[in-house]
């Protein structure tokens, strides 16, 4: 029972080499981790050993099933990324591009009623407490420059001697 090797495998609309442990292959995919690819593994019965180009298409379906309605399997909710959800109230989990927007939605939410995650996001600071003293500063001077205060002492010593 000898399977053909695939090097390319499309799953859950992302691309995956072919050569990887299914675990390891599954986290190429954005908005799954190491610990839900392995839930999901175990969920859809299959080896986790298993490499992605072997696959075949009956068990690439199950493990996309497996991945779009983790609920439907088991998986406790605990394990998913958008838990009670603000507008349908739901666990879900959601991967790919739906997560990017999802995350930008909130972002302009928290814009939109101006709180102070949404100010600092809209300031272009940071926003989970960090410092911001010394680090994350991006775009202006930085410490201390030397050169321009020498030159700006020069001409002020050269503007009082003109006086």
């Amino acid at each position: 029972m000898s399977r053909e090797m695939r090097y390319i495998v499309r799953i859950a609309g992302t691309d995956i080499d072919g050569s990887k442990k299914l675990a390891y292959g599954l986290t190429k995919i954005r908005g799954i981790g190491a610990s839900y690819a392995n839930a999901v593994i175990k969920a859809a019965e299959l080896r986790p050993e298993m490499r992605v180009g072997n696959l075949s298409e009956a068990e690439v379906e199950r493990l996309e099933g497996a991945i779009r309605d983790p609920a439907r399997l088991g998986l406790p909710p605990r394990m998913f990324n958008r838990r009670k959800d603000l507008e349908t109230g739901r666990d879900e989990h959601l991967i790919g591009p739906d997560l990017v927007l999802r995350n930008k939605a909130d972002i302009d939410f928290m814009r939109d009623i101006r709180t102070w995650k949404g100010v600092r996001h809209s300031l272009g600071l940071k926003v989970r407490g960090q410092r911001t003293k010394t680090t994350g500063r991006k775009g202006r001077a930085v410490g201390v420059r030397k050169k321009t205060l020498i030159e700006a002492a020069r001409a002020a010593a050269a503007a009082e001697r003109k006086e």
